[in-house]
């Protein structure tokens, strides 16, 4: 590795290279005497558009071919949507540093509608996540639920072609690429919840590259770190990957930390809710006895038919 110059990884949407570009900076700025170059890659969950993630594979599609680059020496690190990455990293790979997380919420999307309540009997909303899926089924069982997949750009152009009269996208990614304008609502917690770390960015390298790590964990946010250890701790108790419909948010509040869960079923719209409080030096632990508590209302029952 030459150590004046550090290699990124990063697919090549206009998001992933936004993410990409914002790590190059901040790395910038704590380490002056360093340069920067991106690696932009296309993987596999880029490339296969016409199915959704959950039946090919999931969310680890994003990350295969960029972990490859790192391992072959070509990039010495890589830029995730956090929400992208598994539960359980492949060996030999970390998170050394997780940035400040943005805005978490969903956002629905729509040319004609204000939110989801105003949406008229029988409305096509795309989205082609399992957890989306099911928190709409629960609030609105009459809604016609349709696939879409591809970069935010691709989703809007079609939104805007009249294939759908909503989608739900996340509110983070429209507001880094300067899209801010086509929030027409938020969906919060408690009524809903996001993906596990929805709206943080990780950095991924390989863990047998001190140097490295050392670098990047000047980007390191410790209340971000927190809160999706907590999610996604929870999210692994569960089996959770985007083939189960789960939804985590957790934040630090004077006591340490809150962690409302969700497990849904895409077909009925059924859904489970659990909230616990715990110490932001357990937040593996609370992300596990959240899990429990939805195991407790009958979580495995709706997970065992996906």
């Amino acid at each position: 590795m030459n150590p004046s110059i550090l290699r990124i990884a990063t697919r090549k949407s206009a998001l992933a290279l936004w993410q990409a570009e914002h790590v190059a900076a901040e790395l910038r700025a704590a380490h002056p005497s360093l340069h920067f170059e991106l690696v932009p890659l296309t993987t596999r969950g880029d490339e296969i558009l016409d199915k959704p993630l959950a039946t090919i594979g999931g969310k680890g599609l994003f990350l295969k071919e960029l972990e490859v680059a790192m391992l072959e020496g070509r990039a010495d690190l890589a830029v995730h949507s956090l929400k992208d990455v598994p539960a359980d990293l492949e060996p030999g790979f970390t998170l050394p540093a997780i940035l400040p997380r943005a805005d978490a919420a969903d956002a629905f999307v729509s040319n004609d509608y204000d939110h989801l309540a105003a949406l008229p009997q029988g409305a096509r909303v795309g989205t082609s996540s399992l957890r989306r899926q099911a928190q709409l089924r629960a609030v609105r069982p009459d809604l016609v639920l349709l696939d879409l997949r591809g970069n935010v750009g691709t989703r809007l152009n079609k939104l805007d072609a009249g294939d759908y009269d909503a989608i739900i996208l996340a509110c983070a990614g429209l507001e880094r690429l300067g899209l801010a304008s086509r929030i027409r609502s938020r969906l919060t917690s408690p009524d809903w919840l996001p993906a596990p770390g929805q709206a943080a960015i990780a950095i991924e390298a390989r863990s047998d590259q001190p140097a490295v790590l050392e670098l990047l964990r000047a980007l390191d946010d410790e209340e971000t770190r927190w809160t999706v250890s907590a999610e996604r701790s929870m999210n692994r108790a569960l089996g959770g990957s985007c083939t189960v419909p789960v939804g985590g948010w957790c934040v630090v509040t004077e006591h340490g930390l809150h962690l409302r869960g969700m497990v849904g079923d895409a077909q009925s719209g059924r859904l489970l809710h659990a909230a616990l409080e715990g110490r932001s030096d357990d937040a593996e632990g609370l992300g596990q006895r959240v899990a429990e508590a939805l195991f407790l209302q009958g979580a495995g029952e709706l997970l065992a038919g996906h």
